[in-house]
């Protein structure tokens, strides 16, 4: 059986406009998308001097801006209600979780001591700060870090 064919080879000139039009649409998409406001606090974690290994066990987080307030389940606490959460997050475990706080640069370590201090009468024991891995390590002559 024979099937009809009416596709043509193209032999005409290619026109421009649409392409600089999906071109121009593109574009302006990438400029905007960087002007798009991203919700959520700005912390700027200090780096690592070293391979840090990973946490083993459960693991709590709880950020700390350089104003000094304290983020815990995505809200701004108190210290009183802070530690009462904590407490009660405490409890659903087993074993006693880690304490990893995501302290900014530019908190002070008074600041840091103090949710730490409010962690332990929460019932922590062990307690880790939060810090950006190195892209390069320089002891190895500028070779980036396995």
């Amino acid at each position: 059986m024979k099937f009809p064919r009416n596709a043509k080879i193209f032999r005409g000139h290619l026109d421009a406009a649409p392409f600089a039009g999906v071109f121009f649409l593109l574009l302006i998409f990438v400029l905007l998308g960087t002007r798009v406001y991203t919700p959520g606090i700005r912390l700027q974690l200090p780096l690592a001097g070293s391979r840090l290994p990973g946490l083993p066990g459960p693991t709590l987080g709880v950020a700390l801006d350089k104003n000094g307030r304290i983020y815990f389940q995505s809200q701004a606490l108190g210290t009183n209600e802070f530690r009462r959460r904590l407490a009660t997050e405490v409890a659903r475990f087993t074993r006693p979780p880690t304490l990893v706080v995501r302290a900014d640069r530019e908190a002070t370590r008074e600041m840091l001591l103090q949710v730490v201090d409010l962690a332990v009468a929460a019932g922590i024991t062990n307690a880790v700060e939060e810090t950006l891995p190195r892209i390069f390590d320089p002891r190895a002559g500028g070779k980036p870090a396995p």
